[in-house]
């Protein structure tokens, strides 16, 4: 069975589409856009009504999304937040409230530890609020529906899942929030980038003739490891550490490169049918569970390739972007490719430059709240959970594929009854870590032709 591709919107349809018909979707969407009539009483109350948020993963990228959140036009404002460091809410609550003061009211009360803490900030906003996911991504769809069958919008940081089970959880989540009217977004802020947007459009218009070459890369310097901290227990410095352990984030391959590789899906209009690659530890040293490389071949339906390539090394070549080529020229393009362009032919030289963006400024992770708060404030339909799931199974077949060395389809993957985390609904801070180390204090690392992925 062909991967199933996705509508405008996101949803999944049930064939992979040609550029025609992709490009006659997104004409339709437009139109249908356009016919829309003058906004109702209830609707303009809608448009002026307080949006109550909670935020459950307070690091870095939950702040940063919490910010965006409570920049969207109309009133808003942060009720709860959810984390299972006191430490991490407790930056995150001072960093919101110096930046957005008079759009934050998290008392103690509502200040949340734990495992579970989701449930408590989660009841707090439901029904009809926002809820912000981002926790490490193992726990995503637990989140995700949770926050649904509490009658939440949903913001859902990527990756959205780390195996096929999890990505079948979102694909439910998402049609159940389908049948509520919730709109659900997810963090491949690259997809609401105007400079790429407006490039794709220009690929899927002929611009480089047929896309008949996909590459995805992320090389740069070894991802970071934090030691232990006194006194923190096994679980708790694998979550605090969660980009080096795959259980929690499902691979570098998955989790640093899922942006590029659903750009490249995103170029050439169709999900891969199929992937074989290999990857290893060959420098790092670190005690983790992490590949310092991967090289993955993907196989779209008509035949065409996309290659992934990921590394984090010192004092090695490095680049973080999309090439994509076609029949008639090429394209650079991308997460890390600020300026997209295109090329006529296959040497992307400034002689051979037929088109930059010369639009405005975009902040893409702006972008991606505010087109998330119009549709609740109008009403209209936003679920993206069918393309973000889709999105996060191509990182997931990719290691899948290099780690036990075999071809993997789409529909394996997805089919896929292996947990990398079993009982993870019942973990506790209390419980046993899902992996643990050994006698000399490494953890288990997957070998590939001995490795079950599926």
């Amino acid at each position: 069975m062909r991967p199933p591709a996705t509508t405008p919107n996101g949803s999944p349809s049930n064939s992979t589409p040609s550029r025609r018909e992709f490009l006659a979707g997104t004409a339709a969407a437009a139109a249908a856009a356009s016919l829309a009539g003058p906004a109702t009483a209830a609707a303009r109350a809608r448009q002026d009504a307080t949006i109550p948020i909670a935020l459950v993963g307070c690091g870095g990228r939950g702040t940063g999304a919490a910010g965006q959140a409570l920049s969207t036009k109309g009133p808003t404002r942060l009720v709860a937040m959810a984390d299972v460091f006191p430490d991490r809410l407790e930056a995150s609550l001072d960093q919101l409230n110096a930046s957005h003061s008079h759009r934050v009211d998290v008392p103690a009360a509502r200040q949340f530890l734990g495992l579970d803490a989701y449930r408590e900030a989660i009841k707090c906003v439901s029904p009809g609020g926002v809820v912000l996911l981002a926790t490490p991504p193992a726990f995503r769809p637990i989140h995700v529906e949770y926050a649904v069958s509490r009658g939440c919008h949903v913001f859902m940081e990527k990756s959205f899942a780390v195996d096929g089970p999890g990505v079948r959880r979102i694909l439910a989540a998402g049609e159940e929030a389908g049948r509520k009217n919730l709109k659900v977004a997810g963090g491949l802020m690259s997809r609401h980038y105007r400079p790429l947007e407006e490039a794709v459009e220009r690929i899927h218009g002929g611009a480089i003739g047929d896309v008949i070459a996909c590459y995805a890369y992320r090389m740069h310097s070894p991802v970071g490891f934090s030691p232990r901290r006194a006194g923190e227990g096994e679980l708790a410095h694998q979550i605090r550490n969660y980009s080096n352990f795959t259980w929690l984030n499902g691979s570098f391959l998955l989790d640093w490169l899922i942006h590029n590789l659903d750009v490249c899906c995103w170029a050439k209009g169709a999900w891969p049918v199929s992937c074989q690659g290999q990857g290893g530890r060959q420098v790092r040293d670190a005690a983790d569970q992490l590949f310092d490389h991967y090289l993955v071949e993907y196989t779209f339906p008509d035949g065409t390739r996309l290659m992934a390539e990921g590394r984090h090394m010192d004092q090695c070549w490095g680049f973080f972007g999309d090439v994509i080529h076609g029949s008639k020229g090429c394209a650079l393009l991308g997460e890390g490719v600020t300026e997209p362009k295109l090329y006529r032919g296959h040497r992307p030289t400034p002689k051979n430059q037929t088109w930059k963006y010369a639009g405005p400024p975009c902040d893409h992770y702006q972008a991606e709240h505010d087109l998330l708060f119009e549709a609740i404030r109008k009403d209209t339909p936003y679920n993206e959970a069918g393309r973000c799931a889709h999105a996060a199974l191509v990182g997931i077949m990719g290691r899948m594929a290099a780690e036990s060395g075999k071809m993997v389809t789409w529909d394996e993957a997805l089919s896929s009854k292996l947990e990398l985390a079993p009982g993870l609904d019942h973990l506790t801070m209390d419980s046993p870590a899902p992996v643990q180390p050994d006698a000399r204090g490494h953890y288990p690392v997957a070998m590939p032709g001995i490795t079950v992925a599926v």
